[in-house]
């Protein structure tokens, strides 16, 4: 299949994670890294639509002060995670570095930036505290974000 995450057999993974996903050249010879972050057992829990909402305006926001390599944070549709675009190949520790940095941001937060019908398509549709439950879940598992399969 075209799709990277439909050829991933998400029974043998084992979240939290963060592994590369795909990595394209683009016409002109830039390259793009797309690496999985997955929160939760796929199949087995999903994150709540506040909190993946939330998180991904958070962590938009947040990353970016962090590296210029930041390209896209979006989540997944089956709301088990996120997919973190970057420009160039940056390795999984800086990537890693990166993640824990910018959730550790989101802990200390006190509010969900662009969080408004102005700036936002549901801005009514946020919790800045099920983000913060959400990070600091990742967070309590760094040691194993590299570890992909059980």
């Amino acid at each position: 299949m075209n799709v990277e995450s439909f050829n991933l057999d998400h029974r043998t993974v084992a979240a939290p994670y963060v592994r590369v996903a795909d990595r394209k050249v683009l016409p002109l010879g830039d390259v793009i890294t797309k690496y999985d972050v997955r929160f939760t057992q796929p199949n087995v829990a999903h994150l709540g639509m506040k909190a993946i909402h939330s998180l991904e305006h958070l962590f938009a926001e947040s990353s970016r002060n962090h590296s210029q390599a930041v390209i896209d944070f979006s989540p997944m549709g089956c709301q088990t995670g996120y997919y973190l675009i970057l420009a160039g190949e940056p390795d999984i520790a800086g990537v890693v570095d990166l993640i824990e940095a910018t959730l550790s941001d989101v802990l200390k937060a006190t509010e969900v930036p662009a969080a408004n019908e102005v700036q936002c398509g549901w801005g009514e549709n946020h919790s800045l505290d099920a983000a913060q439950d959400a990070a600091r879940a990742f967070l309590a598992q760094r040691a194993v974000w590299e570890q992909v399969s059980a």
